[in-house]
């Protein structure tokens, strides 16, 4: 069993979004025996986005911890808050804007490739 350690990286933009996000690692890709790219929490300050991207060979699960915003599914916006999920699949794209007035934090998690079923 592992426990995480949760260093923090700051950068200014994500896919050119607006404002600073606070990434913190809680695993790094090593500390999995399946392949995750990313295993983060993830906070935007109020007014703060993650800009529009599309997956490539890759999914990512967004879940929203705490705060309020919008997801946006290409021109859709759609509203989300504690206990949301989004699942973006390979080949789709998103992203997620904070349009409260607190944080937007959420889990943010990378696999890749496909799972044997």
């Amino acid at each position: 069993m592992k426990y995480a350690s949760n260093p923090e990286v700051f950068r200014k933009t994500l896919f050119e979004g607006r404002g600073e996000a606070v990434i913190e690692s809680l695993f790094p890709p090593e500390d999995f025996t399946t392949k995750v790219r990313l295993c983060a929490r993830i906070s935007l300050p109020p007014g703060a986005s993650i800009g529009h991207h599309v997956h490539k060979g890759e999914d990512e699960l967004y879940y929203i911890l705490s705060g309020t915003g919008r997801a946006i599914d290409g021109e859709e916006f759609v509203p989300v808050g504690p206990g949301s999920a989004v699942l973006t699949r390979s080949g789709e794209g998103h992203g997620l804007e904070n349009t409260g007035d607190y944080d937007l934090v959420l889990l943010a998690v990378i696999p890749v490739g496909r799972a044997e079923r």
